[in-house]
């Protein structure tokens, strides 16, 4: 029989470019698909899957418990892959309950309706369900922020400093504690900023594309020296693929590639990207540059130590950031272009 492996969020940015490859991968898995279709997500971006026999998308809330209780006893769900969440900072400073709410209680309900779905007792499993694993997709944000020097490894203490991050490290922290005391399977990764097709406009890399081909002010917060690791989405889906097949148990893995770059010099990389494939009538897709106030509570820089992941699955990143950018800067070219921008 056919495993059922429920995915959350699979309608946003990284969802969405997991979603795809999993389902081609695991033909003998049936996957459901279960987003509430926020402005985040885009259905559009999913359209590969239709036709698919092992794919099924149900519109619906993690906050909702009692949907989620009826989906593991209806689809006999043998597998969590959790990508749910609210996720844009100046979103959560701006209305915090939503995502303490999402972030929080959603990662609950879906913890504890698989926890009493797949186990009898605290560390007692029911016959059958031995395997079955629930993975939790987290940022490196929870870390707070670092200096000039040092990276985030696994063990560095939680120091979150918005509510986005707050949000996301206490279901981190909720996901540990259904492994540590009740026994249940479950994994979690921790990763850094990701790029690639189907992001969001509010995200960075979007947001430029839409502002330089439209003639606007590209805005930079502060100085535009704050530091990001920059993942390419598809080489984080590996990852994740490999974590959820391959780990053991209670595990943990930060997933980055050492590609540090900070804010502004990845804004003009986008746009010297931009000058070549469609060059403005008068002057360089930099000029549009101007600064703004800096966002408040900004961390000045994240970095990932991926060492563990590396060591331990064999897992390293594929994509060349030279050609990764460029081709997703070539994607949101198209998609200003023919008005499908989401």
């Amino acid at each position: 029989m056919a495993k059922t492996i429920l995915i959350t969020g699979g309608a946003g940015f990284i969802g969405s470019n997991f979603v795809p490859y999993f389902c081609n991968k695991y033909p003998e898995y049936n996957i459901i698909n279960l987003d509430n279709l926020t402005y985040a997500s885009n259905l559009d971006s999913l359209k590969e899957c239709e036709a698919l026999p092992n794919y099924k998308f149900i519109k619906g809330d993690v906050c909702d418990k009692e949907l989620i209780s009826q989906l593991f006893k209806e689809y006999d769900i043998r597998g969590v892959i959790h990508f749910a969440a609210e996720s844009h900072v100046d979103n959560s400073i701006n209305n915090p309950e939503l995502f303490l709410k999402t972030n929080i209680q959603g990662t609950f309900n879906l913890l504890d309706s698989a926890y009493k779905y797949w186990m009898e007792g605290p560390s007692i499993v029911k016959q059958g369900y031995e395997d079955c694993r629930f993975h939790y997709i987290s940022t490196d944000e929870v870390y707070g922020a670092l200096g000039e020097t040092g990276s985030f490894s696994e063990t560095t203490p939680y120091a979150p400093t918005n509510p986005y991050s707050v949000s996301k490290a206490s279901a981190d922290l909720l996901v540990q504690s259904y492994f540590k005391t009740f026994g249940l399977n479950t994994t979690k990764s921790n990763c850094s900023n990701n790029y690639g097709p189907n992001q969001h406009k509010e995200k960075l890399v979007p947001r430029v594309v839409e502002l330089a081909l439209t003639e606007q002010p590209i805005t930079v917060y502060g100085t535009g020296k704050n530091v990001r690791d920059w993942l390419y989405v598809l080489d984080h889906c590996k990852a994740i693929d490999l974590i959820y097949h391959t780990s053991k148990p209670g595990e943990t893995y930060n997933i980055g590639c050492n590609n540090e770059i900070n804010n502004l010099t990845i804004i003009k990389i986008i746009c010297n990207i931009l000058d070549e494939l469609k060059p403005r009538q008068k002057g360089k897709y930099e000029d549009l540059i101007i600064f703004t106030k800096d966002r408040v509570g900004h961390d000045f820089r994240y970095a990932i130590n991926a060492i563990k992941i590396r060591n331990e699955l064999g897992w390293k990143p594929e994509a060349s950031f030279d050609e990764s950018i460029k081709k997703t800067v070539e994607w949101y070219v198209k998609g200003v272009t023919h008005d499908s921008f989401v």
